[in-house]
């Protein structure tokens, strides 16, 4: 099933289309999802390619990953987490982005913790979620 992306000229924003077949992408006029127009301009969309967990875990464990990883620095931190979050192909949800988001702006990992103190929910009596 082809998928293709476009940016709407009226709207601005950016279109996700699925095809049935390449032959209806070359027959149908593609419109905007959000507003209905038909200005739209194709884009250049990212290539998935498909990994094992193996493959993954080995890059991870590849101790080149870890250059220019300085662990005193909270924004080689917050690199080095998101990379391996991609690697993983997790999405860890909102409250991992603000996290990183507050270490590449040069917030401490305590001043973090203290402002988010529910952050990772509550443990229960064995200590597990």
């Amino acid at each position: 099933m082809p998928i293709y992306e476009y940016r709407c000229n009226e709207c601005g924003r950016r279109v996700t289309l699925f095809w049935r077949s390449f032959s209806e992408v070359e027959k149908t006029s593609p419109r905007c999802s959000f507003c209905g127009g038909e200005d739209l301009t194709r884009l250049v969309s990212r290539v998935a390619v498909a990994r094992s967990e193996e493959s993954r875990l080995d890059d991870l464990a590849d101790p080149s990953s870890l250059a220019g990883l300085d662990e005193d620095d909270p924004k080689s931190m917050a690199r080095w987490m998101r990379k391996m979050s991609r690697e993983m192909g997790e999405d860890l949800g909102p409250e991992f982005d603000e996290v990183m988001d507050r270490l590449e702006s040069g917030q401490s990992p305590e001043d973090i913790e203290e402002s988010m103190p529910d952050l990772g929910g509550e443990l229960g009596a064995e200590g597990e979620f």
